[in-house]
């Protein structure tokens, strides 16, 4: 492999002849080889959008040149189409200030420009990181990500799967069945109302993103080192803030208190929570759906799920609900990145936090997993769902809780008589009834009808 010689303030370093990152770049990729995770991409491109921003205000304030802003800008551009993936190889676990990429992409943004411009004419720190720190870039760069994120991947995803089982809640709304509490029988409803509850579990979810939006919205940039702003011009932030949003189409805006928005990550705390809450929300979804899928013969066997591959090596014609168990699966991964990221928040000492790296690695490793594996689900899945229409009325007529109707009629007690003595001598409700002789049949027959029971609008 051929190299060259780069230079820092610590020395020489020999960088791979074809990479444009410096000598920062290469010291992080030899002393952190640790783990098989990148600084992920939307951190990437984020840094592009705000160092593309930031030369652009810095420009507009007359601190940068116009020639120079040009060629930063130009090499922004070719980050975000991805023509210069490969020159982004740091882990993860670095500083956890995320300095080295921060230094990643000025050295290859003022290398690259240099090579355009056919001059050495951009500095990776005097103009490409002009008025800026790692310690807001790389917050700004978290915020941008996780807001685009959001808004690109995951709100989409949800908003389709509620709006197939808005479809099917919609279908079945007619459809009565016995409803279950505790995993026991428990009074009717219908298949609508009972999806309706998943599909407004998504919906409510998907609120709560959207509430945490705000607070995500809000960038450190302009806060330099601490957050007193040393070195960045007046008005810096609010204007970089301005870039950014025309940049991205998103309304950003400047945070009120930089001190706050460097060693704070509350907010998205706070966002990872509701994304959190909608994972618990899916597994339970997830787990009514392979509840009321079991079977085919021996489980509730309400409803059939669609058959997407063989499900046993061993048992022939054995058919599994594989997108529930893959849902489940991201479910718990999420959860489990709920508590890093809840650790590494809490570790924001004096003026900066220092575990920004694995946080956004967690935070957007959730996104994209949650956002897939929905619309995995919802296409595999959800828009396949179909009720067995016999086997819910066979369950319905055998269900002892449709006794809760005649507790009016004649008091708690006696109802519960019924059921129990229905349920011992393996008779039915009516049956039972009679034999006691608490009601006649037409009475009987009146009280009970489970169409009167759903409350159906």
């Amino acid at each position: 492999m051929k190299y060259r010689k780069e230079y820092d303030t610590m020395g020489e370093v020999n960088v791979p002849f074809d990479k444009y990152w410096g000598a920062q770049t290469q010291r992080s990729l030899e002393n952190f080889k640790i783990g098989k995770q990148k600084m992920p991409v939307e951190i990437i491109r984020a840094f592009a959008i705000l160092k593309k921003a930031a030369a652009q205000t810095n420009c507009r304030l007359g601190t940068l040149d116009e020639e120079r802003k040009k060629y930063i800008s130009m090499v922004c551009d070719e980050i975000l189409t991805g023509e210069l993936d490969d020159h982004f190889p740091l882990s993860v676990y670095q500083t956890g200030s995320g300095t080295q990429s921060n230094m990643n992409l000025n050295e290859v943004i003022s290398n690259r420009g240099n090579v355009i411009a056919g001059q050495k004419l951009i500095h990776a720190n005097d103009h490409v990181n002009k008025s800026q720190s790692s310690n807001d870039t790389f917050p700004t760069a978290m915020h941008i990500a996780a807001t685009t994120s959001v808004l690109n991947r995951l709100i989409p995803s949800i908003k389709e799967m509620s709006d197939a089982l808005k479809a099917l809640e919609l279908k079945y709304r007619n459809l009565i069945k016995t409803g279950r509490t505790h995993l026991q029988d428990a009074t009717p409803l219908t298949l609508g109302q009972e999806i309706s509850a998943w599909r407004s579990m998504l919906d409510e979810s998907l609120e709560m993103i959207e509430m945490s939006l705000p607070g995500i919205k809000k960038l450190a940039l302009g806060g330099t080192a601490v957050g007193t702003g040393l070195n960045a011009p007046e008005g810096f932030d609010s204007l970089v803030a301005e870039e950014i949003s025309a940049i991205t189409g998103v309304e950003f805006i400047t945070a009120p208190n930089k001190f706050h928005s460097l060693t704070s990550k509350d907010a998205l705390v706070f966002s990872h929570g509701a994304i959190k809450a909608l994972a618990a929300n899916l597994m339970k979804i997830a787990n009514d759906i392979r509840w009321l899928a079991s079977g085919p013969r021996c489980g509730i066997g309400e409803i059939a799920i669609p058959e997407n591959e063989p499900g046993s090596s061993i048992m022939p014609g054995k058919v599994n609900p594989t997108q529930c168990e893959a849902l489940t699966m991201v479910c718990v991964q999420v959860m489990g990145n709920d508590t890093a990221i809840a650790i590494a928040a809490s570790q924001g000492n004096l003026q900066l936090n220092v575990y920004m790296p694995v946080f956004i690695y967690n935070y957007l490793e959730s996104v994209n997993l949650i956002a897939d594996a929905i619309d995995s689900f919802t296409v595999n899945c959800v828009k396949g769902i179909r009720p067995n229409e016999e086997k819910i009325k066979e369950n319905l007529k055998k269900s002892l809780m449709l006794v809760t109707a005649l507790n009016p009629h004649i008091g708690y007690e006696n109802a519960a008589k019924i059921a129990k003595t229905a349920f011992k001598e393996n008779i039915t409700l009516k049956e039972a009834c009679l034999k006691l002789g608490l009601m006649d049949e037409e009475a009987f027959d009146k009280a009970i009808d489970p169409s009167k029971m759903v409350n159906i609008r």
